[in-house]
């Protein structure tokens, strides 16, 4: 660990400048149903409204933006499970550039399609025996391209913490921030923009039962790995959180919390009828928590991070129509 942050409060002012005018300011939802089911104010920051229907077009977004024209003419690659898949695609496309995506084989066809349509060229592989960051590193090094990754990025990361200032910006400080945990780099970018303004705001993770590795990580007080999640939040299924985001993570985030399948159901379910918004799995595993009572201590304001709505109709009555 060093004594100078890889990703600073300035960092994720700078991303927002860069970002204003391209990204969307995504709006805040408020209920009072939502308020009455958790005992407190609960303030949705609604990425799942966001340029490509998540918060990753904002990490994207910064870190192509930067690169120098010769590497945007040469293009760029990413390994993703789907939403920064289709941001890089989506910033390349805007920045003039061409992007290669690995995803798994099993990726939600929506997810896929929506990244081709962006204009990205697709390389599958198999989630449970390949190494998407091996095959991503030799794609990149065979054809000349910027590798940009979903989450172990400064810029990524920055990128991905504006999302969380702007929520401070429109409703004022708040006692804890919830946000969903997969490689760690939204998380990593919320932290230390909250951190940054206000100290005493609790960070709070929440992760898929299935894939608990950051919490495995963070009581151990190093990276661990587990076997690849099966879970449906397949966006949070993490076998191990990156180095970089887990450095910032193990400084700045104060706990991670479990919630389960069906808990997620149960609040994609509950954002549908009450709240009328659509949000995938991963999007949805934050709320499920201040839902289902799984923190320890309600305190009187509460920030939920809604990350993603990338999911297609059929999937979304699959998962939510019992």
């Amino acid at each position: 660990m060093t004594s100078t942050p890889p990703v600073t409060l300035d960092d994720v002012r700078d991303a927002a400048a860069r970002l204003k005018g391209v990204a969307h300011r995504t709006p805040v939802l408020r209920s009072r149903t939502l308020d009455a089911r958790v005992g407190a104010e609960v303030f949705l920051k609604c990425e799942n409204l966001q340029r490509v229907g998540a918060f990753k077009f904002r990490g994207a977004y910064n870190a192509v933006s930067r690169l120098a024209p010769e590497q945007l003419a040469k293009g760029i690659a990413s390994f993703s499970s789907g939403n920064h898949a289709q941001a890089v695609a989506l910033a390349a496309r805007e920045l003039g550039s061409s992007a290669v995506i690995v995803m798994p084989e099993d990726t939600p066809r929506s997810k896929r399609e929506a990244a081709e349509g962006y204009g990205a060229e697709i390389v599958t592989y198999d989630r449970y025996t390949g190494d998407r960051v091996a095959i991503g590193e030799a794609l990149a090094a065979e054809r000349g391209l910027a590798l940009i990754p979903p989450y172990e990025h400064p810029h990524v990361i920055a990128g991905q913490g504006t999302a969380a200032l702007e929520l401070l910006e429109e409703v004022g400080d708040l006692d804890l921030l919830l946000s969903p945990v997969g490689g760690g780099g939204l998380i990593a970018g919320s932290a230390t923009a909250v951190k940054g303004l206000s100290a005493g705001i609790r960070v709070v993770g929440v992760e898929p039962e299935a894939g608990d590795d950051t919490k495995r990580s963070l009581a151990a007080g190093h990276r661990v790995t587990i076997p690849v999640p099966r879970t449906i939040a397949d966006g949070q299924a993490a076998e191990t959180p990156g180095e970089l985001t887990f450095s910032i993570n193990r400084r700045l985030v104060d706990d991670v919390v479990l919630v389960s399948d069906d808990d997620v159901r149960d609040a994609m379910r509950f954002a549908f009828e009450r709240l009328r918004t659509v949000v995938e799995p991963s999007g949805a595993t934050a709320l499920a928590a201040a839902l289902t009572g799984r923190l320890d201590d309600v305190p009187p304001r509460i920030g939920v991070i809604l990350s993603g709505g990338n999911v297609d109709a059929r999937r979304f009555a699959e998962l939510c129509g019992g």
